[in-house]
């Protein structure tokens, strides 16, 4: 015992000689992490990541489960100069010919079968359009039906081994939620930006028809209409389609279309060829005092309508000018937003329960909803 402790000592004098020698005469190699450059120059390295988990905080996991399935969207058409075919305009310039006009956007596959959805305001009007996916591959779409009136549209390519975007709940979003924007920006490649869930049900916007906005911080700019908002899990929420800026680029209050709409966008293209809402016939505005006076109505609540289509659905089930839309269906109209997409949701031909406010009395009116006329508007997105 005496021997092996005199040893441990020994040992324990010539490592501490030893560990002095060192720091007395080479002390930078005892710095953790030192490594030498080719050109001779001392650096300390960090250590190599042994482990596969992200960092804390990091949503590299969302993006590369969601990212695949963003696609770039380009798109062409032939322009003409409005007086290319006056004879004096060609006798002093010549014929100009078609000028291609080119076009930026991103989409998402969310069906194996192909089935992209984009913003009708990217595709709309063009007469070629490609796509390219995240693995470089590029394909011709064909466009399936668009439906302006929530500037959505469908495309679909024919490829195989597609990746597809999972479809997430956007009715579960709360603001606060963290989310990411991904699509093409400006044209420089896929990006993928982060932010929160600013507001949610955004409306009178004068974007689209009906509007039911998911707003974020999440930085989207031009080239980004189209592609996906996705949660921290990498699952749809919502597709991209415009921004408030005044100076063209984000300002940090970019909207979405929730991923709820586009199905039923999705689902009505697929099948219809189109999308099939009700229509009634009414001139709707939201109730203000000026207005419940001047029609001598008694209502805090509800949608007020100000003009009734002769011989429109809701002229023929009895519904007057100053009355005002309690509920639709059972389900309350508060805003001229909700009136909307609760006629929207009615199935033209058959008939719908309407509470009606007139003057100081409730009436129940039923409402046969017809067929929504298509609009063709054109507005200015990113």
């Amino acid at each position: 015992m005496k021997r092996f402790w005199l040893l441990f000592s020994q040992a324990v004098t010539v490592f501490v000689a030893g560990y002095f020698v060192v720091a007395t005469l080479q002390p930078t190699w005892l710095q953790r992490g030192l490594a030498t450059t080719r050109a001779g120059i001392s650096v300390i390295e960090a250590p190599a990541s042994t482990g596969s988990q992200p960092a804390a905080g990091s949503f590299s996991a969302a993006a590369r489960k969601a990212s695949p399935a963003v696609v770039s969207i380009n798109t062409s058409k032939a322009v003409r100069h409005p007086r290319s075919n006056d004879p004096w305009f060609q006798f002093f310039f010549g014929d100009q010919g078609a000028q291609a006009q080119m076009g930026l956007g991103s989409g998402v596959i969310i069906s194996p079968e192909g089935y992209i959805l984009t913003n009708n305001h990217v595709v709309e009007g063009a007469d070629e359009i490609e796509v390219t996916l995240s693995d470089s591959r590029r394909v011709r779409a064909s466009v399936m039906g668009t439906d302006p009136e929530t500037d959505l549209a469908v495309l679909r390519v024919q490829l195989d081994k597609l990746p597809v975007i999972v479809l997430g709940d956007s009715d579960q979003l709360a603001v606060g939620d963290q989310v990411l924007a991904i699509g093409n920006p400006f044209g420089v490649g896929q990006t993928v930006t982060s932010g929160i869930v600013s507001a949610l049900g955004r409306s009178q916007l004068g974007i689209n028809t009906f509007e039911n906005f998911i707003q974020t911080d999440a930085a989207i700019n031009p080239g980004n209409s189209g592609g996906a908002l996705v949660d921290v899990n990498g699952n749809l929420m919502g597709i991209n389609t415009a921004i408030y800026s005044r100076s063209g680029g984000s300002m940090g209050i970019g909207f979405a279309i929730p991923v709820s709409t586009a199905r039923l966008v999705l689902d009505g293209i697929v099948r219809d060829g189109q999308v099939t809402r009700g229509w009634i016939g009414v001139e709707p505005n939201e109730l203000s005092p000026e207005l419940a006076q001047t029609f001598g109505v008694k209502a805090t609540e509800g949608v007020i309508i100000t003009g009734v289509l002769q011989g429109g659905p809701a002229a023929q089930a009895g519904v007057r000018p100053g009355d005002v839309i309690l509920q639709v269906g059972g389900k309350a109209t508060n805003t001229v937003p909700q009136l909307l997409t609760a006629v929207a949701a009615l199935k033209p031909g058959e008939s719908a329960q309407f509470q009606v406010q007139r003057g100081d009395e409730r009436v129940e009116l039923a409402v046969v909803a017809g067929m929504r006329p298509r609009a063709q508007q054109q507005h200015q997105r990113r």
